[in-house]
């Protein structure tokens, strides 16, 4: 009852219309902009059978930026935007103490919560992603292979999962803390540290502890990055998104020359992030329990 009442106040509101808009423009621009580079790599499809997936790599020209790059930006935005005020708008409102007081069981407000949040996400990203499949095949004519689908319905899961820790980690600030502007402050200024500046951070932090340019030195960048769950979503979209990857290590240049060009199917693919995915997922469950936890042992008063 709570999650159905949650999605119908998402769908009526108009954050839902404004984040709507603007993940429907950045995608759609994302492509388009993206259309000359796409189209160089269109004349050597003979030799990339995985061209209907560089409509989501290929980077927008003169920019960094391709549209797994946007989902990595605005994702966790999204899921703070649905989460940063789902407890603490019913306090505020003083609605709160009137639906624990409806026939339900406490947890099933906080599990209504983040399950309609979710669901919620997950309609907007399941339906850019069809958007920005429908213009790539229209406008350039690719078609995707049972495989090239396969890889997205997998990035699609993995992309709701990483969303769901941002959103579970604006869930719990918003149970903890009294006011909403508090827990949207402290959620984007953490998605700042963990996601814009992590890579700043871990260089220096790999800078102070190996000598720069050595192999130790690049080992240890990655080990510390993968503390970020933003660098983790970042190595589980490039292995899943780009078939020809066969390793996320530290590759040495007699290895680079020694090794076979060629692709990996989905199943290699999945176990090459496996450790991620499974410390993507975790992560979000051990956000959530906190969460969780947090409301039950919250006192409500009237």
């Amino acid at each position: 009852m709570v999650a159905r009442k949650e999605i119908a106040d998402h769908l009526h509101s108009a954050r839902f219309f404004v984040v709507a808009a603007l993940l429907t423009i950045t995608g759609v621009a994302a492509v388009y902009a993206a259309g000359g580079r796409i189209r160089d790599v269109a004349s050597q499809a003979a030799d990339d059978p995985s061209l209907f997936l560089k409509l989501f790599t290929v980077a927008i020209e003169n920019t960094p930026f391709a549209f797994v790059n946007f989902v990595a930006l605005i994702g966790p935005l999204l899921g703070i935007a649905f989460g940063f005020d789902a407890v603490s708008s019913e306090r505020s409102q003083r609605t709160l103490p009137r639906l624990l007081a409806q026939p339900i069981h406490r947890d099933d407000v906080v599990n209504g919560k983040f399950a309609g949040g979710l669901a919620v996400i997950g309609m907007l990203l399941t339906a850019l992603m069809l958007l920005v499949a429908a213009v790539g095949v229209v406008r350039l004519g690719i078609v995707p292979r049972p495989e090239d689908l396969g890889r997205l319905l997998v990035y699609l899961v993995v992309s709701i999962v990483y969303i769901g820790v941002w959103l579970a980690f604006a869930l719990m600030l918003s149970i903890v803390l009294q006011r909403a502007a508090t827990a949207a402050l402290t959620a984007i200024g953490t998605w700042l540290v963990l996601s814009l500046l992590a890579a700043l951070i871990v260089q220096m932090a790999a800078g102070m502890l190996a000598e720069p340019g050595s192999v130790e030195h690049a080992g240890l960048q990655q080990a510390l990055g993968r503390a970020s769950p933003a660098i983790v979503y970042e190595e589980v979209t490039a292995a899943l998104l780009t078939p020809e990857l066969r390793t996320l290590g530290v590759i040495l240049p007699e290895q680079a020359f020694r090794a076979v060009p060629g692709q990996l199917p989905l199943g290699q693919s999945v176990l090459l992030v496996w450790p991620q995915l499974a410390g993507l997922v975790a992560l979000a469950a051990v956000v959530f329990a906190v969460a969780y936890i947090a409301f039950l042992r919250q006192e409500v008063r009237v």
